[in-house]
């Protein structure tokens, strides 16, 4: 082997190396600001209670329901991601499923168009699977 493997061999041990340091200053302060602000994403602005960035707008309903009772009606004054959310319908489900109008629905194509094509080449001779070679 010639110098190439040296070369390939010490690269090979510094990324090693590297991985075994660990995180830098700089990364370590980005996923730790990163961290802070995704445990602040939604703040009831009654009582500041802090909720996740993945908290549901049905566990935001919930804490106004438990812990501001007079505020029940109007959810949107502890969080204003609350404004379009349904009670009735909290995880969306019916909202989903509603039909959506957005022009004129075309005409779905038939499956009997197929089968005759499928017909007319039987028709024409073709032979089912594989036939024996002579």
């Amino acid at each position: 082997m010639g110098k190439g493997s040296n070369v390939q061999k010490a690269q090979a041990a510094r990324e090693r190396n590297q991985k075994k340091l660990g995180k830098s200053d700089e990364e370590r302060r980005a996923a730790s600001a990163k961290a802070a602000k995704d445990s602040t994403a939604y703040m009831c602005k009654i009582c500041r209670q802090t909720f996740m960035v993945n908290a549901k707008a049905s566990l935001l309903y919930l804490h106004v329901t438990a812990k501001h009772i007079d505020k029940k009606d109007s959810p949107t004054e502890c969080f204003d991601s609350l404004a379009d959310f349904d009670p009735m319908d909290p995880d969306g489900l019916k909202k989903a499923s509603a039909p959506k109008s957005t022009g004129p629905v075309k005409p779905k194509k038939s499956a009997k168009k197929k089968d005759d094509d499928l017909l007319d080449l039987l028709d024409a001779g073709l032979k089912k699977g594989k036939g024996k070679k002579k």
